[in-house]
């Protein structure tokens, strides 16, 4: 059976988390030609995919500075020819402050906007020639379900990941015409072991609660998603948020 994405290059930003490395390894698993992009050094992760008879390169990029998601492009298309595919994954959420408007510091606030907003440009931006070029291409943009419950004391973060929202509707408008698709995954909580010693097991007991699926979300409930929105089945899709949240919320 013909892997998915055989021949295509894909860009996932923020690699290095679990819920990075679960778009990796299904990215690997379909064919993809990966580029890890993350702040930390991932080569080693990039070699065991290699070893494994996958194709992959680690990028250490910071998504704030401009440069840096150039080079990121820059070495995509430098070892694989294309980038037919980017999920802006990366994000600023474990070092957010979580209580009220008037507790948030302001460099913390601008640290989340250079991140979650400004940053997710920029990595749109630097693709977009290529992608251009090709005539082809296909944006996911990470959100969250948080603007949609309206989610309070966590005002930076929830109005940041709506901004993305916003940002890739207008970018679906502007680059359609290039064949190129932007949309929306929103996630729920997914807990791992750093968001739970920060916010305690009751935060997922509770989101549970309200969901129609009653149980936790993990990273690979986020894999089918996003696969289809870099998958061919998805051409005629664009502008869109697709929540990925067991039901928590409808649109």
């Amino acid at each position: 059976m013909a892997q998915v994405f055989s021949g295509k290059t894909i860009i996932v930003t923020g690699a290095g988390g679990n819920i990075g490395m679960a778009y990796c390894d299904a990215l690997v698993a379909e064919g993809a030609n990966l580029v890890m992009a993350d702040l930390n050094d991932l080569s080693q992760q990039a070699k065991q995919y290699e070893e494994k008879g996958g194709r992959a390169i680690a990028v250490q990029v910071d998504v704030a500075d401009n440069a840096s998601t150039e080079a990121m492009a820059k070495a995509a298309v430098d070892t694989f020819g294309r980038i037919d595919g980017i999920i802006n994954n990366a994000g600023f959420f474990k070092g957010c402050t979580f209580g009220s408007l008037m507790d948030i510091p302001a460099e913390e606030w601008d640290r989340c906007y250079a991140i979650n907003v400004r940053g997710l440009w920029q990595c749109c931006k630097a693709v977009f020639p290529q992608m251009k070029a090709q005539g082809s291409g296909k944006i996911v943009n990470i959100s969250s379900n948080t603007p949609y419950k309206g989610v309070p004391n966590f005002l930076h973060y929830v109005s940041s990941k709506a901004a993305i929202v916003g940002l890739s509707r207008s970018l679906a408008r502007e680059m359609g015409q290039h064949n190129i698709q932007v949309n929306t995954l929103c996630p729920d909580l997914i807990p791992d072991e750093d968001i739970t010693a920060k916010q305690g097991e009751e935060a997922d007991i509770r989101t549970v609660a309200g969901r129609c699926l009653k149980r936790t979300q993990t990273p690979q409930d986020m894999v089918g998603a996003a696969l289809f929105l870099l998958s061919e089945g998805s051409d005629f899709i664009t502008g869109q948020s697709l929540l990925v949240n067991g039901g928590a919320h409808f649109l």
